[in-house]
């Protein structure tokens, strides 16, 4: 199933750094940018997330906030150890299954690199984006920086 913008994200949990259950819907009513990422520790992923991190300040200053969270297959461990290691200001959630990745249709390319997908998620769980990205982690950020800042100054990002 691959879900693209208008479809309703699907709700899950999954544990986060600290092994507490996240659970999706409760942020439902806040917006929310979700980024599939490949490995904890990889040069293109750290730049992702420490991109993230940069404009962090940004999503949250955002009328209403946003708020951002890091999914990837890495342990619970790997993850509180890299979100230390970069001091990360949110959460990283691990889904070593792909279960959540394979509700939002991430693909795996040559069936062993899981592709960097984001998604700008509204209060009511529908999907106003949808990104890929490769190699450009930053120009990625400011893309959905860009896009977020433009619904929210046309008054349409409720």
């Amino acid at each position: 199933m691959v879900v693209t913008a208008g479809d309703i994200a699907p709700d899950f949990s999954l544990l986060d750094s600290d092994n507490n259950e996240f659970n999706f819907s409760d942020l439902d009513g806040s917006w929310k940018v979700l980024f599939f990422y490949a490995k904890d520790g990889s040069p293109t992923c750290k730049r992702g997330c420490l991109s993230f991190k940069e404009q962090y300040d940004l999503f949250r200053s955002l009328t209403p906030p946003a708020e951002v969270i890091g999914i990837s297959q890495d342990s619970t461990s790997e993850h509180k150890e890299f979100k230390e290691e970069l001091d990360l200001p949110f959460p990283l959630l691990s889904d070593p299954d792909r279960s959540v990745a394979d509700l939002f249709g991430v693909p795996m390319y040559l069936g062993q690199f899981p592709a960097k997908s984001s998604f700008v998620i509204g209060p009511d769980r529908e999907i106003h984006y949808v990104y890929d990205w490769l190699f450009r982690p930053r120009n990625h950020v400011a893309k959905i920086l860009a896009a977020m800042s433009d619904v929210t100054e046309r008054g349409d990002f409720k």
